[in-house]
Formats: C-alpha cells, sequence, structure tokens
C-alpha cells in the first residue's frame, strides 16, 4: 500500500488529535449511504458525535446503491461532489480497480484497538481492497409474515420459489447479485459449486430459468426500506432485505414479521474516499474516518442495528439495544444460532463479473 504525502500528514494530524480542528481541512462533509435505520444508526454512532465535537456540518446522501454509476460519472465530468461513501465490499474492489477510489494506508490513518493492536490486523480479512475501510458485517436474508405462512412456518430460502406452499408475492432486489445464487442453490447445485456453475453461459441461464419461476411474483426493490416496508402492509407474504432493516422492523416496531436466516448472505459494508477531492476535503474526509471506525465508534453502532462490527476488538463491547434494552449479539447474522447455513458472498467473484451480469440481468427483467 502506498500512502501520500498529504494523506500522511493527516494520519499523523488524526492519531496525535483526532478532535483538533485544523485550518487545512473543509468544514463540511458530504457521506453517502443507504437511508433508514442503517444511516439513522450512522448519524447516533459517527455523525452527531463528530459534528458536535469538531463542528463540522455534515451532509447525508443516501444514494449508496447508486454510488459506481454516480461516481464514475462525477470523475467523468470532473465534479466529485462526494467526501466519503459507504458501498458494500465488491463495489469498493470494482471502484479502487478503476482508479476511481483513493488508495488508504490502514494503519497509518486508522487508529490502533484500545491494547496497541494495528488497525490492519484488528479489522483483518475483511480489509478485502487497499481503498476500503471496513465498517460492518451484515447479511442479505428474508423475513415474512407470520400471519400469511399458514401453519407452517418457512425454514428453507427455497421457500422462496415455493408459489404453492406460499402463495402470494414476494420482494427481492432489483440486482443479481444473491437472486442467482440463490437461484442456482435451489434448482440443485451445491454451495461449493455456485460460482463454478454462475461463471458459465449455461449456469447464468440456469439461474435466470429458475427466477422466471416466479418472476411474475416478484416486486423489485432498490432501498432496504422498502422490503419491511412492503411486509408490513401485507403486500409481499416474504421478501429478502438487510438483516438489520428486518431486526428493526421485528424488535422496534412490533411487526408480525419473522426472521429466515438459511442461505443468508454474508457480506460487507464499509468507506472509500472518491479519488479527485481537494486536499482540504480529503484531510477532512480521513480525520472523520479515523474517528467513525475506531473500536468504541464501530461498538456503539450495534446498539442501534442489528450488524457486527467489522473490528475484532469491538465485538466484546457489543451490548444492549440503546432503546429497547435488549441484548444485540444473539440478533447478529454471525451468531451461531442464525448461521448454522450461510451463504459466503465471493466479492472477487462479482467484482470482476459484476458489469457483465448487471447486463444480462437487466436484459432479462425488460422481457
Amino acid at each position: 500500500m502506498k500512502l501520500t504525502k498529504l494523506s500522511a500528514l493527516v494520519a499523523s494530524t488524526a492519531l496525535c488529535a483526532p478532535m483538533a480542528m485544523a485550518e487545512d481541512m473543509a468544514n463540511e462533509l458530504t457521506i453517502v449511504s443507504w437511508g433508514g435505520s442503517y444511516s439513522a444508526s450512522q448519524k447516533n454512532a459517527y455523525h452527531d458525535p463528530y459534528s458536535a465535537e469538531t463542528g463540522v456540518k455534515i451532509i447525508n446522501d443516501e444514494s449508496s446503491a447508486e454510488a459506481v454509476a454516480k461516481i464514475r460519472a462525477m470523475n467523468e465530468a470532473g465534479n466529485v461532489t462526494w467526501d466519503v461513501v459507504d458501498v458494500v465490499a465488491s463495489d469498493a474492489m470494482r471502484l479502487c480497480d478503476e482508479g476511481l477510489a483513493d488508495e488508504i494506508d490502514h494503519d497509518e490513518v486508522l487508529a490502533a484497538a484500545p491494547d496497541g493492536t494495528p488497525a490492519s490486523e484488528d479489522f483483518g480479512d475483511l480489509i478485502v481492497s487497499e481503498c476500503f475501510v471496513p465498517q460492518i458485517v451484515y447479511s442479505t436474508t428474508f423475513g415474512y409474515r407470520t400471519d400469511l405462512v399458514g401453519d407452517t412456518a418457512p425454514t428453507s430460502v427455497c421457500a422462496i420459489f415455493d408459489l404453492e406452499a406460499y402463495p402470494g408475492k414476494r420482494s427481492l432486489q432489483k440486482r443479481p447479485i444473491d437472486n442467482m445464487e440463490w437461484a442456482l442453490y435451489c434448482d440443485g447445485v451445491a454451495k461449493d459449486d455456485l460460482y463454478d456453475v454462475l461463471g458459465t453461459k449455461e449456469g447464468v441461464a440456469r439461474g435466470l430459468a429458475k427466477l422466471d419461476t416466479i418472476k411474475d411474483q416478484v416486486v423489485w426493490w432498490t432501498a432496504g426500506a422498502e422490503t419491511p416496508q412492503l411486509l408490513a402492509d401485507g403486500e409481499v407474504v416474504m421478501g429478502s432485505t438487510f438483516n438489520g432493516r428486518l431486526f428493526s422492523a421485528i424488535a422496534e416496531q412490533d411487526q408480525p414479521i419473522g426472521m429466515l436466516w438459511d442461505m443468508q448472505s454474508f457480506d460487507l459494508d464499509g468507506w472509500i474516499i472518491p479519488a479527485g477531492l481537494s486536499p482540504e476535503r480529503k484531510a477532512r474526509a480521513l480525520h472523520y474516518l479515523n474517528y467513525a471506525t475506531d473500536t468504541q465508534r464501530l461498538a456503539d453502532q450495534a446498539k442501534y442495528i442489528s450488524y457486527g462490527p467489522a473490528r475484532a476488538s469491538s465485538a466484546p463491547l457489543v451490548g444492549k439495544h440503546a432503546e429497547l434494552g435488549i441484548e444485540m449479539a444473539p440478533h447478529m447474522p454471525t451468531d451461531p444460532a442464525n448461521a448454522t447455513n450461510v451463504h459466503t458472498y465471493d466479492y472477487e467473484w462479482w467484482a470482476d463479473n459484476r458489469d457483465d451480469l448487471d447486463a444480462k440481468f437487466q436484459a432479462w427483467l425488460a422481457k
């Protein structure tokens, strides 16, 4: 990893005096995330405390679902208006490979763990790109209406394809990721063979053919808040979304929704800094990252949403929900009771194949 002289200077300033205001740093940050209860958890754990301690104004943008396309467009236009962007790991890898995200020396820029463990060791293998700062471990999984599934609640992800046992609309994210893996798995492909099969022309056709069996019963979503709302309104009987959004609907809103953890798709989410920022804006963005990704801040986020912190040192600090007072650990996707049959999302495979599969998936949707 290489660190520019600017980054080294900012890192030194941040590590020695994280909350010191500096004349060469911008006083405003545009931070891009996913909206809903997830952005609210970031606001509570990172944004508000950072603003209170620094006086920096944070502008929240909820465009992370379109981050890659928008960053490409901004870069081409020579007008990058975002400072810190929350993306999934595979998108961070794509942006880094294209030179659209800045490389970060994790040990120079980020805070060490309380016991002195360097950030790179504390985050470990979750640093999947030199441009990526891990934040959370989460999963995409299914929720279902407990009053609409009859006497037998679904226990297998393949219930999504069983229109006879569970009639009614389903909601799925409007992208090939996860949907293609679940389709192939429920068509008989072993978990260990999913990407070998999906990497073939025949495998793509097989996955789309399986999705064809429910296509006219699917409501497609693009924002994580949509499935919980569709479930709450009774417009779908089951649907996929991020586990933290389902936790919010079940535990906080007391909706008649159950969790289906089978074949939950583990994923990583974290921060990138877009390439092309002015020195002042980049300095502020790095300063914010040092603050927002320390051990305590990542643990604090778990008080508001059931996503696991990406730092090993944060895990023991995860306690109770800030308002409900319930223990959060059993609601994490990594809890042993919830992780008996998980799908391990292949970040590198999707980073290499996403554009091609996106085009094929969108063409299939249009038919």
